[in-house]
């Protein structure tokens, strides 16, 4: 399994310029708590690949993996992985580091 740990600089660029589709995978709960701005929801309990696979290739945007803290995202790569989508980066810091770090958040 290739695994890309993102850190937050990366991210921000990412989602400055347009290139980063942020997938998080927290539960719905969590994510209607507060989220990185542009994130879309996609919990890692109810995982769908087809559906996470036909967001990616509607979006066209690189899409990266976040959650609280880095350990959900990683499995949510495994799932995707195992599914044959193309995905191998997340956010190793994950919602907890972003808003710890006092980013804007939705």
């Amino acid at each position: 399994m290739q695994v890309v740990d993102l850190d937050r600089d990366t991210i921000k660029r990412g989602l400055s310029d347009g290139s980063m589709l942020i997938i998080d995978v927290r539960e719905a709960h969590e994510f209607a708590a507060g989220h990185i701005p542009g994130a879309v929801s996609h919990p890692l309990s109810e995982f769908d690949p087809e559906a996470v696979g036909a967001l990616i290739a509607h979006d066209g945007r690189r899409p990266v993996f976040s959650c609280a803290s880095g350990v959900r995202s990683v499995h949510a790569l495994m799932a995707a992985q195992n599914a044959g989508l193309d995905i191998a980066e997340h956010y190793k810091g994950g919602f907890k580091d972003w808003y710890g770090s006092g980013e804007p958040v939705e």
